[in-house]
This record gives C-alpha cells, sequence and structure tokens, in this order.
C-alpha cells in the first residue's frame, strides 16, 4: 500500500512539474491562462462524470464546445484529447483499488476478480473498432455533419439512459455475478468493437455500451463502472493518434487547462461512486446521460 502511494505521489509531481513547464514555456502564458483558464472547471466536472460513471467525458464537452460553435472535428478532437488525461486519471484510481482490494482479500474482491479478463476482451476490440470507423474516411467524413453528429449523440445518450433505469427498476434483485459465461465473451468483444467505432465518432460510446452491459448482467455497478473508465482511457488514447497526425484539430489550450482539470476530476470520481448505494448511482448514471443527449439534439 505505501509503495503505491508512493508511485502515485510521485507521479502527480512529475504531471505537475510537466505542466507548469508547458505553461511557462508559451510565449504569452498569463493571457493564454486568462483566455482558457476557466476550461480547467470544465475538465474537473466533465472528468467527475466521466469517471463518476463510466461514461467518457465526451458527454460533458461535446455539448460545451458545440455551444461555443467548434467544428464537429475540432469537438471530437479536443474531447479525445482531453479525456486522454482525465480518463487514464481516473484508470489508474480504480486499478489502484481493484489491486487494493485483491492485495488484502477485503469482501469485495471476489467481485472483482474477472478484471483482467474483461479488459484483456475489450480492449482489442474497442480500439480496432475505432481505428476502423477513423481511418475508413469515406464513412467518417458522412457522419461529421453537424446535425447528424448532435443527433447521434442525443439519441445515443437517451437510449442509454433509458436501458440503464430499466435495469434498475426490471431487473429482478439477484445475488451479484462474478463469472464469465460464453455469452459474455462473445458479447464483450461485439460490444467492444461497436463501442470503439461510436467513440471515433462521437468521442464517447465504449465505456457507457460496457458500463450498461456489465450492469444488466449484474456485475458489481462499482466494478463496471471502473471496467468502462480503464476501456475507454485505452480507447481515447488509441484514438488520439488519429486526430494528431491526421486531422490535426485539437484545441491545446484549451486542453491544457481542461485536461489538467479532468486530472483532478479523475482521481476524486472513485470516492463519488463509491458513496452513493448501487441503485442511486444506476439512476444517477441515467438522469445525468439522458439531460445531455436531450440537450444535444439539433432540434
Amino acid at each position: 500500500m505505501t509503495s503505491l502511494f508512493l508511485s502515485a505521489k510521485s507521479l502527480k509531481l512529475i504531471l505537475t512539474c510537466i505542466w507548469f513547464g508547458i505553461f511557462i514555456s508559451l510565449s504569452q502564458p498569463f493571457s493564454v491562462l486568462q483566455d482558457y483558464g476557466t476550461f480547467a472547471f470544465l475538465g474537473v466536472i466533465g472528468a467527475i462524470f466521466a469517471n463518476a460513471t463510466g461514461a467518457g467525458g465526451g458527454v460533458v464537452f461535446m455539448p460545451f464546445f458545440n455551444q461555443l460553435g467548434y467544428s464537429v472535428t475540432t469537438s471530437v478532437a479536443t474531447s479525445f484529447a482531453i479525456q486522454c488525461c482525465g480518463m487514464t486519471a481516473g484508470a489508474l484510481t480504480w486499478y489502484a483499488h481493484f489491486k487494493q482490494l485483491t492485495r488484502y482479500k477485503l469482501t469485495e474482491a471476489d467481485e472483482w476478480e474477472v478484471l483482467p479478463k474483461i479488459l484483456m476482451l475489450v480492449i482489442p476490440a474497442s480500439v480496432l473498432g475505432l481505428c476502423f470507423v477513423q481511418f475508413n474516411t469515406q464513412s467518417l467524413q458522412q457522419l461529421s455533419d453537424p446535425n447528424t453528429l448532435h443527433l447521434g449523440f442525443g439519441l445515443f445518450s437517451m437510449c442509454l439512459s433509458l436501458g440503464i433505469i430499466g435495469s434498475v427498476f426490471w431487473v429482478k434483485t439477484q445475488s451479484l455475478n462474478t463469472s464469465l459465461y460464453f455469452i459474455d465473451y462473445v458479447s464483450l468483444i461485439i460490444v467492444g468493437l461497436i463501442g470503439g467505432g461510436i467513440t471515433a465518432w462521437l468521442s464517447i460510446g465504449v465505456g457507457e455500451l460496457i458500463a450498461v452491459y456489465l450492469i444488466v448482467r449484474r456485475f458489481n455497478v462499482a466494478f463496471a463502472i471502473a471496467v468502462a473508465v480503464i476501456v475507454s482511457a485505452f480507447t481515447v488514447w488509441a484514438g488520439i493518434v488519429y486526430h494528431i497526425v491526421v486531422t490535426a484539430a485539437v484545441q491545446w489550450p484549451v486542453v491544457l487547462f481542461a485536461g489538467a482539470g479532468a486530472i483532478i476530476g479523475g482521481v476524486l470520481a472513485k470516492k463519488l461512486v463509491l458513496y452513493f448505494s448501487p441503485k442511486n448511482l444506476k439512476l444517477f448514471f441515467a438522469v445525468w446521460i439522458f439531460i445531455l443527449g436531450l440537450t444535444s439534439l439539433p432540434f
């Protein structure tokens, strides 16, 4: 536990030094701070909700960038970059929680044992689905129409929220599932492929789908969220390469501040999840995504 704490503390110190180094190296750092500093608050809020629900930070960033008048490509690219910060911080925090449970054989350890298996199934599938859509230039251009993007984002979010609400009220209360069956192996790969493809388009998708699937399959809710966050982190890191090399559409001043805030939010989110009861957490997840989806519709 001590070594884990020290390594996490050292990592935070290194990241802080890097951030200040980048900030000081700017030609007009305080002018940039004045113009973009408020994005740090957006990053904190977005990452808290993203890492507390398993939904990618795009559920917060995309509607906000739409209000600012950013193009579709810029919105998606910048959302990816911010999530590389926030979802990574959340993934490291959740993985540390998993290691603590298993190392000390705490009560919930049995409910988390299948985490490595699920990650090995879903992460490659998600990255494959994402790359297929990103480098299928013709299909991605067709999806880049603003109205198509916002309609797809809104409907996708609202359908997911209804699925979560249904899992609260219609799925009978039973003992938690702790094992993977053949149907799970197949379904998780399919969900990963589809979710990765949707993420390439909307900057969200795979985390939400994975969280919904695991919750409906009666896995521990906090566990489902942890899996979703970790998979999302790997997916956005794979996806940001395309936006750095091909689109070059990332708004880096926004990322500098929103990304820093997202790291803070990603670390804090776990406490929020563990504070709520599973039922309230599901409803919180569902209502939040439904509201964001509704406000994103191009009407």
